[in-house]
C-alpha cells in the first residue's frame, strides 16, 4: 500500500518510493527557485529490501508516493540452512524469509522476531 504526499513534506528518515522500490531517505537538499523554474529537491535514499542507493530530483510542489512500511512480530517455527519458517502473531499466517548474517544469532526456534513488510515484500528487521 502507498499514499501520496508533496515532496516538500518529506524529510530524512522517512520513506519514499523510487523505481517501484520502497526506500528510506538518507539526505534531502532543496535549491532555490530560478528565473524560469520552481524550486527543486534532490532526494538520496537507500532501498529497504535491496540496499541499493537511489536518487531523484523533483520540484518541491510535485506529488510523490510514500510506501506504508509496517513492523510486525512473528514467531520462528524452524530455521533450516539460512531460511526461517515464521508465523505472524496477529494473522497466524506462515511464510519463509531468508535470515541475514547480521541477525542469525537472534533467529532461533520458538523466539519472537520483528519483520518489515511493505509493497508485498518482507524482510527480517536488523534493529
Amino acid at each position: 500500500m502507498k499514499q501520496q504526499a508533496e515532496v516538500r513534506q518529506l524529510k530524512a528518515g522517512s520513506y519514499v518510493i523510487i523505481d517501484d522500490e520502497p526506500c528510506e531517505i538518507v539526505s534531502m537538499s532543496t535549491s532555490k527557485p530560478g528565473k524560469h523554474g520552481a524550486a527543486k529537491a534532490r532526494i538520496d535514499a537507500i532501498g529497504i529490501f535491496d540496499g541499493q542507493r537511489r536518487s531523484i530530483v523533483q520540484p518541491v510542489t510535485s506529488k510523490t508516493y510514500i510506501p506504508i512500511v509496517e513492523r510486525k512480530r512473528a514467531q520462528v517455527m524452524t530455521v533450516t540452512g539460512g531460511v526461517a519458517h515464521l508465523m505472524d502473531l496477529e494473522t497466524y499466517e506462515t511464510f519463509e524469509l531468508t535470515v541475514p548474517d547480521s541477525v542469525a544469532d537472534r533467529v532461533k526456534e520458538g523466539k519472537e522476531i520483528v519483520y518489515i513488510e511493505s509493497l508485498g515484500k518482507r524482510k527480517i528487521a536488523e534493529k
